[in-house]
């Protein structure tokens, strides 16, 4: 549309969910509740950002889980953009041109706007996730709720990717909405790993008749 602001009614954190976006997490936490009770999730994080706390509490309810019980951790909030944030490429490029060419030479997994993060940030601090993944959590089935670069982060780190792997991914196409990526903890003592199962799993919307979206419900700036 050439626009170079995105107009966002509340600040990224506080926007809540669509109504297709609540309809997607209800579908996604019944999918949860019928699986099988050894398969169903035992543990729940989420970012602290409205939509993502609203997607797991959808989920808590539907295997009668306490919602009050999810984890809201802060390392899995959405990467923060800084100056950048609400501004569309069009908008960055019109208003900081000297950023838009940095990024643009840069690339986007090291470009780090004043005041935001790059993605190696956001993976720094997914890092600590992963060590406590590791050390509390051992043998129970965890669900995070988070974002597309958190999705994409979380990858580059389980499956010991480099910058041109996980970018080629990204630019597949963005994490649909509600989908699943699910990985097992496989291996004894120090040769545990992650192990992926499955990405960008969306058959709990298509089963309930829900559509499966990959735009975000209001975008708060260029992922």
């Amino acid at each position: 549309s050439g626009a170079e602001l995105i107009d966002l009614e509340h600040r990224d954190a506080n926007t809540p969910l669509s109504e297709l976006g609540m309809e997607q997490s209800v579908a996604l936490g019944r999918w949860f509740a019928a699986l099988p009770a050894g398969q169903r999730p035992q543990v729940l994080l989420s970012s602290p950002f409205v939509r993502a706390q609203q997607t797991c509490e959808a989920i808590a309810r539907a295997i009668d889980a306490d919602p009050e019980e999810v984890a809201v951790d802060e390392r899995l909030r959405e990467k923060e953009f800084g100056v950048l944030d609400r501004y569309t490429v069009a908008g960055i490029r019109a208003q900081f041109p000297a950023l838009a060419e940095q990024r643009a030479l840069v690339g986007k997994f090291y470009f780090r706007p004043p005041g935001g993060e790059s993605w190696c940030d956001v993976i720094l601090r997914l890092r600590s996730v992963v060590e406590v993944l590791r050390r509390d959590y051992v043998g129970e089935r965890v669900v995070i709720v988070g974002h597309q670069v958190i999705v994409n982060c979380f990858r580059y780190l389980l499956e010991c990717m480099d910058e041109d792997t996980i970018l080629s991914i990204d630019r597949e196409g963005d994490v649909p909405n509600c989908s699943v990526t699910e990985y097992a903890m496989t291996g004894e003592g120090e040769q545990q790993r992650f192990t992926l199962v499955g990405t960008n799993f969306v058959a709990p919307m298509e089963d309930k008749g829900v559509p499966v979206t990959r735009a975000p419900d209001a975008p708060a700036g260029p992922k």
